[in-house]
């Protein structure tokens, strides 16, 4: 696989990634599925969550009211892989403030696409 330029990676990283918001916002979890590979692994301040983690918690629908990205930056890790940084402004349904944390999520290119196959939140100070 070729390298993409940078501006290329950071354009496609992030129309992925907010792809995974868009189906939090929406409820919508055959999105969220498509998005991520069987062996997905989120490090969250909740502990360690999978594929079926992230994808179940929206078997009641949106979790995520609004959301805001900022930040963002995209870096090649290798053939094939890149990582996503950025700061999210969001807030989840059912609440009356937002929260910020900062992401780094790890995406693989397929035949098919990106594939987000590692992500980590970490809140923000406050």
């Amino acid at each position: 696989m070729t390298s993409l330029p940078a501006d290329h990676l950071l354009r496609d990283l992030t129309s992925c990634e907010r792809q995974v918001w868009d189906a939090l916002v929406q409820g919508d979890a055959a999105a969220d599925a498509a998005l991520l590979c069987k062996s997905f692994l989120g490090v969250y301040g909740t502990g360690f969550a999978g594929k079926a983690d992230h994808t179940g918690q929206l078997e009641h629908g949106p979790t995520v009211q609004t959301y805001e990205l900022s930040q963002l930056t995209a870096r090649a890790l290798g053939p094939g892989y890149a990582v996503l940084s950025y700061h999210a402004r969001f807030q989840r349904c059912g609440r009356l403030t937002a929260e910020d944390m900062y992401v780094s999520s790890i995406w693989q290119r397929t035949d098919n696409g990106w594939v987000n196959i590692f992500s980590q939140d970490t809140a923000a100070a406050t």
